[in-house]
């Protein structure tokens, strides 16, 4: 069984949140109201990284197309290898989801 490292009851709160979401439209109504800008936008580009990671991208060209520096590649890059595996797995979930929308 997985245990998070920073679960307490502030985050099992946020975690409950975002389950409670039913729709794009209210996801960003949410994120817009607890997330600054820069957070929501820093938070995707991350999300970009492991998806361009996950393709075998190199660092350069992930560079050029999403702005991140290079210690942020690579830390989204140890996360894909040695992480919780919340990246792959939301990951894996997307990429089926848009396979059964075809």
């Amino acid at each position: 069984m997985f245990e998070p490292k920073v679960k307490n009851t502030q985050t099992e709160l946020l975690m409950q949140a975002v389950l409670a979401l039913d729709s794009e439209e209210e996801a960003y109504r949410f994120f817009e109201d607890i997330c600054t800008i820069a957070e929501i936008k820093s938070i995707a580009q991350r999300l970009e990284v492991a998806m361009l990671l996950r393709k075998h991208v190199t660092y350069q060209e992930i560079v050029r197309r999403t702005g991140a520096s290079s210690a942020t590649i690579s830390r989204v890059n140890r996360a894909l290898t040695y992480g919780a595996d919340g990246y792959n797995h939301v990951l894996d979930k997307m990429d089926s989801d848009s396979q059964g929308e075809d």
